[in-house]
């Protein structure tokens, strides 16, 4: 259609071509013959998993053999979950028979799958290992807990802007006894006077996520499981004090715990020091932690590896809390702060001490210059990734840094006025290998600042130069996550360009050796 009739030329070309293919592949009736019927299923399946998600339904069109192979192998599925899907549910979860991993999404303007819909997705998908919601808001506790106890090889959890509350959360938590991930952002149905969310001794539970609660406290049994390993708390209101207090008597699993916008002070953190295997501590915005709580963190946590820290105007964390993290945790290999005064004495002291730094990011703060550009190009030898942004620095200073530090890959200056466009140069011609990045350049992600005062453009900034490169330079993954993404599609995208390297060496040879 809308294309015009192949030439003779263009048959005379096909025709040339065909020497190179092996002899068993022409000695055919016709050349027309379908080249993949003799390749195996498990094959051509590894082969769908190379494609979009479009072009995968492109490849079910093809033929009934196509369309089985690709139903009987898509364990990954994303559904509108609109009220109008469920006649169509039957027939759907016919072709997808072996769905592990389900995304439920329904937009704020129309109905959602209800829970008749629901409790039918979760008897033809009973191998459920990992389930999005998100907008479901007619999915009640009924249909919760009908879906627990049909769906209890559930692995993750993550609901978004649901009416249910607590009590289908913990008919979840009593069925699904190898959940291991919990996400909860914007649950109606937990409000001021919601039952507790309660966890059973048996619990596999690993990390709880909890974003923009009204009365995020009901979750204080999970947040003192002994099992548990990561927390995130983002945007909650309340007083988070009492509730951090629960991991206080030194048993505690967590390795990462991350906070975001809350109404918790140096009791809180105090409480969080008792944690002794922390390895990664995000303070974000917590107007009433200071150098107090911080600095009791850090003589206890002293595994601490990646601390990020966002002062957010309030400058009640500065040089006290930072000596004090350069003193005790020498295995620091991450660390950003933003807001932050930091001066000659602290970061001098982190550049001495912590001599596995590798990634930096010093963002918003008006005391670092060219003498602590210097402190740091001369002590932090293992430095490989660092950003700046809105600090008074100067050419001076970016030029010493690039001297100074012998393994850096990375640098990105953003903001700092004083900083010209001549040194972009200059370190191209002195650090060829060095990825550089300025105002003006051409970057992935967005640099903008919000309405609070810029934090989100900073965080953004950070998120880009901190992300692990391909070489192995970090411990693995950051706060972003998009170096994951990027390695995966190295990995297979090396993959591609390899198979179908060797399978033009293989034609070759064959057409070589009947020739």
């Amino acid at each position: 259609m809308g294309q015009a009739p192949s030439s003779p030329t263009d048959s005379t070309s096909r025709d040339t071509a065909l020497w190179l293919w092996p002899p068993e592949f022409l000695d055919r009736e016709s050349t027309d013959h379908d080249l993949t019927a003799d390749l195996p299923d498990d094959c051509l399946a590894h082969i769908f998993q190379f494609l979009t998600a479009g072009d995968r339904k492109r490849c079910s069109l093809v033929s009934k053999r196509w369309l089985l192979i690709d139903g009987q192998n898509r364990h990954r599925l994303s559904l509108a979950a609109k009220a109008e899907i469920v006649p169509f549910l039957p027939s759907l979860f016919s072709r997808f028979d072996s769905v592990t991993k389900l995304a439920l999404r329904c937009d704020r303007n129309s109905f959602s799958l209800s829970d008749e819909g629901f409790i039918l997705v979760s008897l033809r998908c009973s191998n459920l290992t990992r389930v999005k919601l998100r907008g479901c808001r007619e999915i009640t506790d009924l249909g919760m807990e009908e879906f627990a106890r049909n769906c209890k090889s559930l692995k993750k959890l993550s609901c978004g802007s649901c009416d249910f509350g607590a009590r289908g959360l913990n008919a979840v938590l009593e069925h699904c006894k190898v959940l291991e991930e919990l996400s909860v952002k914007r649950i109606r149905g937990i409000h001021e006077t919601a039952e507790a969310v309660k966890l059973s001794s048996s619990s596999s539970l690993r990390s709880v996520c909890l974003k923009e609660l009204v009365n995020g406290q009901v979750f204080e049994s999970l947040i003192g499981s002994r099992t548990l390993k990561k927390l995130r708390i983002i945007r909650c209101l309340g007083n988070w004090d009492k509730v951090l207090q629960v991991n206080g008597d030194g048993d505690s699993s967590l390795t990462e715990i991350h906070l975001e916008r809350l109404q918790v002070s140096d009791f809180g953190l105090s409480a969080i020091s008792k944690c002794r295997k922390l390895e990664t501590l995000h303070i974000v915005k917590t107007p009433e932690c200071s150098d107090s709580g911080l600095v009791c963190v850090v003589e206890r946590c002293r595994l601490l590896r990646k601390v990020h820290i966002d002062g957010w105007r309030t400058k009640r964390i500065g040089d006290e809390g930072l000596v004090a993290l350069a003193k005790n945790c020498l295995l620091l290999q991450e660390l950003v702060l933003i807001g932050v005064d930091a001066t000659h004495a602290s970061l001098s002291a982190i550049a001495s001490n912590c001599k596995k730094l590798e990634r930096l990011a010093l963002c918003g703060s008006g005391a670092i210059g060219d003498v602590e550009m210097a402190c740091i190009a001369e002590k932090c030898v293992a430095l490989r990734k660092f950003c700046i942004k809105g600090c008074p620095v100067t050419d001076v200073g970016i030029k010493a840094l690039a001297l100074g530090c012998p393994n850096l890959v990375k640098l990105k200056v953003k903001k700092c006025i004083v900083v010209t466009g001549d040194v972009r140069e200059w370190l191209r011609e002195r650090r060829r290998t060095l990825v550089v990045s300025m105002d003006g350049d051409e970057t992935k992600g967005p640099v903008m600042g919000s309405e609070d005062g810029g934090g989100s453009g900073l965080e953004t900034v950070v998120e880009e130069v901190l992300t692990p490169v391909a070489d192995g330079g970090g411990d693995g993954e950051v706060a972003g996550g998009g170096g994951r993404l990027a390695m995966l599609k190295m990995k297979l995208l090396a993959s591609r360009n390899f198979v179908a390297f060797t399978l033009r060496r293989w034609l070759l040879s064959e057409a070589t050796g009947s020739t």
